[in-house]
């Protein structure tokens, strides 16, 4: 299930995006494989008492939950229609109410909640799905039910609907996957096929289809840059593929640049499925800014490593911390907690030159099987003055309460392989001058105080 937001054009925009989203079901995106995690909602208070499937609920699964739970897709039922649907009606409300569907980790009412592309559900959503389920989940008048949504059947770019097709397009070099095996990894180094320098205003790393999207743990494509002695060197991370995560969109205010002569380096991690996918490419979707387009400012991706023994004991728990610091100031585009099944929760914080710490963000129950890139609102995305030290925490699990370890009776340790445990984030940054970090600040301020006396206006006007 997806959170709701202007129903009409976020059910198609991000429908082409996971229409064919196929992948294997032992992955466990199914209602029944989650346990109760976190506070319930508070019941459904205000809502009406004659809430029916046909008028009420239909809507929100089409805008929110349709584009995985239907045929050929990720979801391991339907809820196309009332038939499919009444029989999950307890355990829709049971997950929505504590926010485990949508797949969206970020804490609710923790740091920032502003984020571009929000998937969580409105509490008024959550409180008319209660409702239903306590009422018997009633189906009311079929004439009610909204037109049903042609899905795509075709793979399509995530990003298209928002920005169109990619402007160029970089595939790895092909790569025949086996039947059977252990962790694969395949870095091939291909060129971009430019043919002169280019701003990008947004990427997005896809496998193939439909193959590929079962076979594919995580796919990377790095810049490579001739450097001063003639030697490709990593620049770095353009964007990932990980389940669940859409393209990177660089701020209007920034860029990053692709010259003629870089290389692209694909890390791509495979593993196995049972059955042999022959010459696998793994794409790169490139959206260019216009031709004379100079940015203000730069970005970068980076993983930004966690450190720390992840030696889980059989029952165990561990934590890993990283810490960076940069000597100009900074405003952070994006925030994305990475490990494997036991990372439990991961936070980022702010410590300020002046003593402050500050809570950015905060994903307390982290899933390996969704990966959101957490994209902040362009006016409330952290601006970090220099010196500011970004404090990353992340914690591990690996008890009998960790309904993702597969077996929490044996050890674990930090690794690549997909049995093992990883700690890092995946930060955007747009890296400022000091003149243009106290613009966007007095800009902040600005508006913020328009804000406010627009509030009190109104507020002397009732």
């Amino acid at each position: 299930m997806r959170g709701s937001r202007d129903r009409s054009s976020r059910a198609w925009s991000r429908a082409a995006a996971r229409a064919a989203f196929v992948v294997p079901l032992t992955l466990g995106l199914a209602f029944g494989a989650l346990e109760a995690q976190g506070p319930a909602a508070n019941g459904s208070h205000g809502v009406a008492d004659d809430v029916t499937f046909s008028r009420d609920v239909a809507p929100i699964l089409q805008a929110n939950c349709q584009i995985c739970h239907r045929p050929g897709s990720v979801g391991p039922m339907s809820l196309l229609d009332y038939r499919e649907t009444r029989r999950w009606a307890s355990r829709m409300k049971d997950l929505v109410s504590k926010r485990l569907m949508p797949p969206f980790h970020l804490d609710t009412g923790l740091g920032i909640q502003d984020i571009k592309d929000d998937w969580r559900l409105s509490e008024a959503d959550i409180e008319t799905i209660a409702a239903w389920a306590d009422a018997g989940a009633p189906e009311g008048d079929p004439a009610d039910m909204p037109p049903p949504i042609e899905w795509p059947t075709e793979q399509k770019w995530q990003l298209e609907d928002l920005i169109g097709p990619p402007d160029h397009v970089i595939k790895s070099k092909p790569f025949d996957v086996p039947a059977e095996g252990g962790d694969t990894w395949w870095r091939p180094r291909v060129p971009t096929g430019l043919v002169e320098d280019r701003w990008v205003r947004a990427f997005e790393t896809r496998p193939s289809f439909p193959a590929g999207r079962q076979v594919v743990h995580h796919a990377i494509p790095r810049l490579l840059r001739l450097n001063e002695e003639g030697e490709y060197q990593r620049i770095q991370s353009l964007s990932e593929y990980a389940m669940g995560k859409v393209g990177e969109i660089v701020p209007h205010d920034a860029g990053r640049m692709l010259k003629a002569n870089d290389m692209i380096e694909w890390d791509a991690h495979y593993y196995p499925m049972g059955y042999e996918v022959t010459g696998d490419q793994v794409e790169l979707g490139i959206w260019f800014h216009e031709e004379g387009y100079e940015p203000e400012f730069q970005q970068d991706l980076r993983l930004y490593p966690l450190r720390g023994d992840i030696a889980l004991a059989p029952g165990g728990t561990a934590m890993t911390q990283g810490f960076q610091r940069w000597d100009h100031p900074v405003r952070l585009d994006s925030f994305q907690p990475h490990g494997h099944v036991h990372l439990h929760a991961m936070s980022i914080q702010a410590l300020y030159p002046d003593g402050r710490l500050e809570l950015i963000s905060m994903v307390t129950d982290f899933d390996a099987r969704w990966h959101h890139s957490y994209i902040y609102e362009d006016d409330v995305a952290p601006l970090l003055p220099a010196g500011t030290v970004l404090v990353m925490t992340g914690w591990y699990d690996n008890t009998a309460e960790n309904e993702l370890t597969p077996d929490p009776e044996i050890w674990y340790a930090r690794g690549s392989r997909t049995g093992d445990e990883m700690s890092h984030a995946w930060l955007a940054v747009t890296h400022l001058t000091e003149d243009g970090f106290q613009r966007l600040v007095e800009e902040r301020e600005k508006k913020l105080a328009t804000d406010d006396d627009a509030g009190d206006s109104n507020d002397d006007n009732r």
